[in-house]
């Protein structure tokens, strides 16, 4: 459980978008919230890992096609001799 001071205009401020966006209360709507951020930082977290993943293998492929072009060359320069 966690409590967290508000300004008497922001917990008004909160209490209107409770009725915009139809939660019970101002509980709801901040549980709401956390999941809402919660679930977009794991989301990230998993995105970035992936990304890093995916620059690793790409690193990894861009470097085998050098290799392959330096050998195509050397191939290609040895069959004109």
């Amino acid at each position: 459980m966690i409590s967290v001071r508000l300004s008497e205009e922001e917990y008004t401020a909160l209490r209107r978008v409770c009725l915009v966006t139809g939660a019970r209360s101002v509980s709801d709507l901040t549980r709401d919230a956390m999941r809402v951020l919660l679930n977009n930082a794991n989301r990230e977290d998993v995105l970035g890992n992936h990304m890093d993943e995916f620059r690793a293998q790409m690193r990894a492929l861009n470097s085998k096609i050098e290799q392959l072009a330096a050998e195509i060359t050397a191939v290609k320069g040895n069959g004109n001799h």
